[in-house]
């Protein structure tokens, strides 16, 4: 007989099955988040075993450089965000779930992901917009066009700035002027396009602010039935 207060025993069995539901609660939560870092997962791999001028080649190909967006911007937009440039995928792992992880829980899938998209292309075209002024005026070499630009750090820091508005009042300005002088501290030197796609997504991520409102319609008021009149007949 059982000793009162002492603590059932869990077999091992039982506590993998309870980590295991726990776990995959937690990935359900924020679905897009993970098939994004397994796809991530594989394409570091490829990075890692195929011979660096194989890499080379295949991130170049996939790159948002000026060249590519101009010839064959939708594929390039989409393939580019698939790969990370020589870093490593722990590193995303623990990023991906600090910024996205709570930002898809908090918006849904859907609206996370138009922040995703908003601020991978928009930061995008704008950086490459800064080096096309740049070959133009003399300032960077014409072959600057055909750079390789791939990666998740666009669409990374531009959901960390949609994440202000997940915080309360009182920190919000302090969150988002954090972010914006961290960012902007390359761009007081000889800073890169990237410098200014990352500054640029973390504004594009504090505008996307109308998206965090949750559209309800307002429930139409409960209509009250007319009454009417009773009409009665004196007995006769």
């Amino acid at each position: 007989m059982a000793r009162r207060g002492a603590s059932p025993t869990v077999r091992p069995g039982s506590r993998l099955r309870i980590w295991s539901a726990a776990w995959l609660r937690y990935i359900r939560r924020a679905p897009g988040t993970f098939v994004w870092l397994l796809i991530l997962l594989g394409t570091t791999i490829a990075e890692h075993v195929l011979p660096a001028h194989t890499v080379t080649h295949l991130l170049l190909e996939r790159s948002t450089n000026l060249h590519h967006l101009r010839t064959d911007p939708w594929r390039v937009l989409f393939v580019s965000a698939m790969w990370v440039d020589g870093g490593y995928w722990l590193v995303y792992l623990l990023f991906y779930n600090a910024i996205h992880v709570p930002a898809e829980r908090w918006l849904g899938t859907v609206r996370w992901l138009a922040v995703v998209v908003i601020s991978h292309v928009g930061a995008t075209y704008i950086s490459q917009a800064v080096l096309y002024w740049a070959i133009q005026h003399g300032r960077a070499p014409a072959s600057r066009a055909d750079v390789v630009d791939i990666g998740v750090s666009y669409a990374l820091v531009g959901v960390a700035g949609v994440l202000t508005y997940r915080l309360p009042m009182r920190w919000r300005p302090l969150y988002a002027l954090a972010w914006l002088g961290l960012l902007s501290i390359p761009l007081w030197g000889s800073f890169t396009f990237t410098d200014v796609g990352h500054f640029t997504s973390m504004l594009i991520g504090l505008l996307c602010y109308p998206i965090t409102r949750t559209m309800r319609r307002p429930r139409p008021a409960a209509t009250v039935p007319e009454s009417r009149p009773v009409h009665t007949e004196a007995a006769g």
